[in-house]
């Protein structure tokens, strides 16, 4: 028989051990809860993991495009590389002053000591996160720098001293190559790139027969590469071509789906379907405009004005252009004949801009477009408008 005094020292005992369980379950739940937070916050889950640190040894800068946290992707054609470079410029800023500048490229020169015949701006892009503007200037050496307008300042960012990773393109279009008029074709290795969906996209040329291409590489880098090459049908030309490399493109979306929408120079606008854009393939695109022969295209943004996509392009010998999405989604056909009258242009319509010699486009912010510009005078200023006002 037991006792009340046993009773009670058994009953205190089995609510110790029950108390103490309880605690160490609870301990043990808090252990794998820290260790899940842990993870989510652990610098091995963010992109610059697996950078290294040191000379980028980047031989020129042909394009840039930012991507996420801060991370600017530099296409080097003398290497036939892409970089990524850890800017560390992640101060989160949603909108940014009105920009006016002249003399730039003045200023440019002055900021590397040097002047203006000196140098050659390659590209313009803005960080999305901060809204600083970045520049990629190759001087007559070959000496490519990156510069970051800051207030009104300009600030060079290192390539000697940088975090970076990078990947080799496969099969690039050789050193020796040249064009019928004897020209380096090297320089179109990497014509155009832009980040989008975890991927770096890539127009060029390729040492391939169907040397236009368009790579797409997913990031972080690893040793994997997409390659599809690319046909199209040129109407100022009157023929189907798979050698010129595409000029300047954007990812748009169309009654959703993902489109390349690439311009060439003398200036077919073509479209080719993302998800057709694939390992290996060799892929025709539908040409849904020919804007005008005797003519480059340059850069070429996309924008919301009053809820609507429009994008941009600017041009060698034409003034900007407006394009309405709604108008490309529209325009179901594909052009299949020649344009023989030089200049027509034919296929979706489009809004001439009072806009002319633009250099460099990009979006600043979500109501801005800045854009870099040779006037009339020759000087070469620095500009943002707002895009209600495109």
């Amino acid at each position: 028989m037991h006792s009340s005094y046993d009773i009670d020292l058994e009953l205190n005992f089995r609510e110790t051990l029950f108390i103490m369980k309880k605690n160490i379950f609870g301990i043990i739940l808090c252990g794998i809860g820290l260790i899940s937070i842990s993870a989510i916050n652990s610098p091995d889950t963010n992109l610059t993991t697996d950078f290294i640190s040191g000379d980028t040894e980047i031989a020129s800068i042909n394009a840039l495009s930012f991507g996420p946290e801060g991370i600017i992707f530099i296409g080097d054609s003398k290497n036939a590389r892409v970089y990524a470079l850890d800017t560390k410029d992640v101060s989160g800023n949603d909108t940014s002053e009105a920009i006016n500048m002249s003399d730039f490229d003045t200023k440019i020169a002055a900021s590397l000591g040097t002047t203006i015949d000196n140098i050659k701006v390659t590209d313009m892009a803005v960080n999305p996160i901060s809204k600083v503007i970045y520049f990629s200037v190759n001087i007559t050496d070959g000496t490519p720098v990156l510069l970051k307008l800051v207030g009104k300042n300009l600030e060079n960012v290192s390539l000697k001293n940088a975090s970076y990773s990078k990947i080799e393109l496969e099969a690039p279009i050789g050193t020796d190559a040249k064009d019928r008029r004897g020209r380096s074709q090297r320089v179109w290795a990497i014509s155009d790139l832009k980040y989008h969906d975890g991927k770096v996209m890539v127009s060029g040329l390729s040492n391939k027969e169907f040397k236009s291409t368009f790579r797409s590489i997913p990031f972080p880098f690893t040793k994997k590469q997409e390659y599809a090459s690319l046909e199209i049908y040129h109407a100022a030309h009157g023929q189907y071509e798979t050698f010129a490399p595409i000029k300047t493109f954007d990812v748009i979306n169309l009654d959703n789906k993902d489109y390349i929408m690439a311009s060439y120079t003398c200036t077919p606008l073509v479209l080719f379907p993302l998800d057709q854009l694939k390992d290996g393939k060799h892929t025709k695109g539908r040409t849904v405009a020919e804007l005008g022969s005797g003519n480059s295209p340059i850069d070429m943004v996309s924008f919301k004005k009053d809820g609507k996509p429009y994008f941009l392009m600017s041009n060698t010998n034409r003034s900007v252009m407006r394009i309405d999405y709604d108008v490309i989604a529209n325009f179901k056909e594909s052009l299949t004949e020649p344009v023989e009258e030089f200049a027509k242009a034919t296929g979706v319509n489009y809004v001439s801009l009072p806009m002319v010699n633009i250099l460099q486009l990009d979006n600043l912010d979500a109501g801005n477009v800045v854009y870099m510009q040779r006037t009339a005078t020759g000087d070469l200023v620095l500009r943002s408008r707002p895009t209600k006002w495109m």
